[in-house]
């Protein structure tokens, strides 16, 4: 009688814990929303040392440089004008150990001659469509995680949990938020060698992000987060072929499905399942398919942790860095990109650890995810190898590409510290063009393994 007792109370409280962390706010909290914090959760007010301002919309239509004119066009830079407060080199970088991540203290061990962050003043610049900020406090008492984590539901066209109770939301904010509905652009992507040497490959890139398509469904959905095409320009040698992925929702569920178009067979093949792990060709393994966006893909491994809130230096505002001024000569440097191009900010950011479930396989035994708490966007990522040394370091150097608006990523690059290599993604400055999210979002055919066989070429 007594074990009977003992189990049914064990199985009442896990069934209270498991409510509490799949259950949506409470309408008192979600009234926070859009008053003393803003529409995504963020704290509205700066901190006390006056070093983070309040957030009052970010760059908005009356604050885009003039000398923006339309859709496509490299982004001018807002704070152009402005020259660094001060600048951590290795020499003072203790003095500022406080506020930076194990991963970027290590970059000052790996490159103490040539690495450094020069910190500007802090711009709170991130702004999002008034429809996903009213979809999100809409959301807010109705979001809720899937079972077990793997996916979220009663949040299309919104950041699903702005007051995160716990990891696993705090992460879902980041894997779902918002960057446009369809958007097109040329870029490249290099490994570049511990002497600097390196071989682009470069492609028109293409996605349509369903899970913001106005008037979205639930059921409409049907568990696809977005569409991805990839058609690759250069070298000679991969010229011509592509690939399409539907990235699904829920990975446990429905794993996201990719087809890739062979240009020298002329046919289209279902590829191989690239998910968590898989070491990436293009990137010479120095990252695993789910580094890209710095995380995505299922949860289920590893056991996710909000640690709480810090203030950090995190690259922000870099539009000096993909500045079609800039070369790739100058911009790629051995062991990192030329610091002098990059641009950090003290930032608020929430920090999400990923410990390895027992018994789960992974290349990472931990990370940890530094979500920047005005956009969601993860700017820096600290990735542990198996024995719990630091192995990795991501950075996303982010801005706000207000013709949207939203803040993405203008490059992503990701560091091996053992191997003193990078891979760096998004390089655009000498493509024509840039990003254009003005085009109109396809028809729902147009992202289908038939169409990639008609669009393929050579």
């Amino acid at each position: 009688m007594f074990k009977k007792k003992l189990i049914i109370s064990a199985v009442a409280a896990l069934s209270m814990t498991a409510g509490s962390a799949m259950a949506a706010i409470s309408a008192e909290e979600a009234a926070k929303l859009g008053n003393e914090l803003t529409p995504f959760g963020a704290e509205k007010a700066g901190n006390a040392a006056g070093t983070i301002p309040a957030w009052t919309g970010g760059i908005t239509k009356d604050k885009i440089p003039a000398a923006y004119k339309q859709p496509g066009q490299h982004y001018p830079d807002p704070y152009a004008g402005e020259k660094p407060e001060f600048v951590i080199t290795a020499a003072n970088v203790q003095q500022y150990a406080d506020k930076l991540t194990p991963g970027q203290l290590a970059m000052f061990e790996a490159y103490p001659e040539s690495f450094k962050m020069p910190i500007y003043k802090t711009h709170r610049s991130h702004s999002s469509p008034q429809r996903v900020y009213d979809a999100t406090i809409a959301a807010a008492t109705k979001a809720k995680l899937v079972e077990g984590g793997n996916g979220v539901t009663g949040s299309i066209g919104a950041i699903p949990f702005p007051i995160p109770k716990n990891g696993l939301e705090a992460l879902w904010n980041h894997m779902v938020r918002y960057r446009g509905e369809y958007v097109v652009r040329s870029a490249s992507e290099v490994a570049v060698h511990r002497t600097g040497v390196y071989t682009l490959v470069s492609s028109q890139q293409e996605a349509g992000f369903k899970y913001y398509y106005p008037g979205m469904t639930e059921a409409e959905l049907e568990n696809i987060l977005f569409y991805y095409l990839s058609f690759t320009k250069a070298p000679a040698r991969l010229a011509g072929g592509a690939v399409l992925v539907h990235e699904t929702l829920d990975q446990v569920k429905e794993p996201r499905q990719a087809w890739a178009y062979n240009a020298g067979q002329r046919r289209v093949r279902r590829a191989p399942s690239i998910s968590y792990d898989t070491p990436i060709t293009d990137a010479d393994g120095l990252r695993t398919a789910d580094d890209t966006d710095m995380y995505n893909g299922a949860p289920d491994r590893y056991e996710w942790k909000l640690v709480g809130k810090k203030e950090i230096y995190i690259p922000y505002n870099n539009y000096r860095l993909i500045s079609s001024e800039v070369s790739y000569e100058q911009l790629l440097q051995p062991g990192h990109v030329n610091p002098d191009l990059t641009r950090y900010e003290l930032h608020r950011v929430w920090v999400v650890e990923g410990v390895l479930k027992e018994g789960a396989r992974h290349v990472y035994s931990k990370r940890t995810l530094y979500l920047d708490e005005d956009s969601w966007g993860a700017a820096v990522v600290d990735q542990y190898d198996g024995r719990g040394q630091l192995w990795r370091v991501s950075m996303a150097y982010l801005i706000n590409y207000y013709d949207l608006p939203t803040t993405w990523t203008g490059l992503d690059v990701f560091h091996d510290l053992q191997a003193r290599r990078y891979h760096i993604q998004g390089l655009a400055n000498e493509e024509p063009a840039f990003v254009d999210f003005s085009q109109p979002i396809p028809k729902e055919n147009y992202f289908t393994s038939s169409s990639l066989r008609r669009r393929g070429t050579r």
